[in-house]
């Protein structure tokens, strides 16, 4: 799709020199979170002012390029950011078997389909960070791009806490070795490549015997950066097995007794706190 308002030169040139990034302006429309929109435009499913974009960065002007996520004019409500544009929070107490993404091609549900009737008509939230399929808990889902891209960045050193039940005894040597941390493959690292991983708080809550299944352990493990699947592997590298994790708290967010499946808008409180927390204010 081609505008005719747009001259062949314009098409040349997307770039707006003083402009923003586009994955940023995509991320504030509540298109994409920055990442996808990353990946949509190394993908070639992006157009502005006529011209398919595939390298970055590329800049644009929100208020007068025309944009096009694959073939669809994408609709930038406001042309001058900050927080009056809309903006979505929601708090999700995430069951069992629900996958952190928009959107899943073999068609399993996911984290936005449980809030899709809190969501207003024509807005789109999406997930900060990952919670794996198996795990639950606290999902915090915005289409406050800036806020997502900051909570979700490693240097934010936002703390997340989660109660994790094990199979079996936590000894003193484990204890320690998962405070020292441990190196594991990373997977968005270069092939064999190795990523420092740590637990900043580790802490045995309580010690259970279960008929069926022998000695458990409800620990309580605070990450400050997380990697994929990353308790569960630092676990297993001393010899414990995850029965189940459960995040409780994002920062200063917390789940509380919020049902599992069931969604709720974040307080004044608590978006402000958040927003500190990473500087935005």
């Amino acid at each position: 799709m081609h505008d005719p308002r747009f001259p062949e030169s314009a098409r040349a040139a997307p770039a707006s020199p003083g402009g923003e990034r586009l994955q940023k302006v995509l991320a504030d429309a509540g298109i994409a979170s920055r990442r996808d929109a990353e990946f949509a435009i190394r993908a070639g499913r992006l157009r502005v002012n006529g011209r398919r974009v595939t390298q970055l960065p590329c800049l644009v002007d929100p208020a007068r390029d025309l944009i096009e996520l694959d073939g669809e004019v994408v609709e930038i409500r406001g042309a001058t950011g900050g927080r009056g544009r809309g903006h979505v929070y929601l708090m999700l107490n995430k069951p069992k078997g629900v996958i952190s993404t928009a959107r899943d091609p073999g068609g399993r549900a996911n984290v936005v389909d449980l809030v899709r009737a809190a969501v207003p008509q024509g807005a789109r939230v999406y997930p900060v960070g990952r919670l794996d399929a198996d795990s639950t808990g606290l999902v915090l889902l915005t289409n406050d791009g800036e806020l997502a891209h900051r909570l979700a960045h490693p240097s934010s050193g936002i703390p997340k806490e989660y109660r994790v039940m094990v199979q079996g005894v936590l000894t003193d040597g484990a204890l320690a070795r998962l405070a020292r941390g441990m190196f594991l493959a990373d997977a968005d690292a270069p092939e064999g490549a190795a990523k420092r991983a740590r637990l900043k708080q580790v802490r045995v809550l309580k010690r259970l015997k279960d008929r069926r299944r022998g000695d458990l352990s409800l620990v309580s493990v605070t990450l400050a950066e997380g990697q994929n699947r990353e308790i569960r592997r630092l676990f297993a590298r001393v010899g414990i097995k995850v029965r189940s994790l459960e995040r409780v708290a994002l920062g200063a967010l917390h789940l509380g007794r919020l049902p599992r499946g069931r969604s709720r808008p974040l307080n004044s409180e608590e978006v402000l706190a958040l927003r500190r927390s990473v500087r935005l204010g």
